[in-house]
């Protein structure tokens, strides 16, 4: 059954071309790598799978729900909460430790957080492989890679049900790829996570091992790719 799905889904948002998406389903337990949307087309990509903003025509069902049919702004505040979503404009704050970061989403009370709260927070960092030795450091210490682990961290808060991860290689090392690939999926199919990441960065789909769709912007169709070593090509 899908929990995410695009039906002859057209946008406007201010590029040469519409996106469009003919037809797009992920499942639960689903890992698939989305290629081909830039970083404007991928924030549109979240902003309609979650009902942000609505299709200019087409349908997006989220959880068996078409997001149209969301019309009251507390309803919609709480359905976010099914999305986890990990992008390079999600805020973290950098003065404050990784640790307190992480606390955020179960207590404002962090300076320090109560011992409950430090727990819930360090198994977050344990999960998305965050080194022992980053815990307490400031967030603004961190590697770009440890930096995005923080904000995987983050959107696992509260158990959500789909995981939308946007470019998440863009500002990270190219030594960084492989290992964060890696823990990415770890985190993925450890909780059984639908997830849909959209990347232009085919080092990291290769290392990712997902379902690779590459999307003709043009049409909005999407055509699976192979892989072989770090080429591809279409099936």
């Amino acid at each position: 059954m899908a929990i995410l799905e695009f039906s002859g889904v057209s946008k406007q948002y201010g590029a040469l071309r519409p996106l469009r998406l003919e037809q797009f389903a992920v499942g639960e337990g689903q890992l698939i790598t989305l290629m081909g949307l830039d970083q404007p087309a991928a924030e549109v990509f979240i902003h309609l799978a979650t009902g942000g903003t609505l299709p200019d025509s087409g349908r997006v069902e989220a959880f068996g729900r078409a997001t149209s049919d969301i019309t009251d702004s507390q309803e919609w505040l709480a359905s976010l909460e099914r999305f986890g979503i990990v992008s390079d404009r999600a805020a973290i704050i950098d003065a404050l430790s990784v640790v307190q970061n992480l606390a955020i989403p179960f207590s404002l009370d962090i300076e320090p957080p109560a011992p409950e709260v430090r727990e819930q927070a360090l198994a977050l960092a344990r999960e998305v492989n965050l080194p022992e030795a980053a815990w307490d450091l400031a967030v603004g210490e961190l590697s770009q890679a440890d930096r995005m682990r923080v904000k995987l961290a983050r959107a696992l808060a509260f158990a959500p049900g789909l995981l939308l991860v946007e470019h998440p290689t863009a500002a990270i090392e190219r030594s960084d790829v492989t290992a964060f690939a890696a823990d990415l999926r770890s985190v993925v199919t450890g909780r059984g996570l639908g997830a849909v990441v959209m990347s232009m960065d085919r080092e990291f789909a290769d290392a990712l091992g997902a379902t690779m769709l590459m999307l003709e912007p043009a049409t909005g169709k999407l055509t699976e790719q192979r892989r072989k070593g770090f080429r591809f090509w279409s099936r």
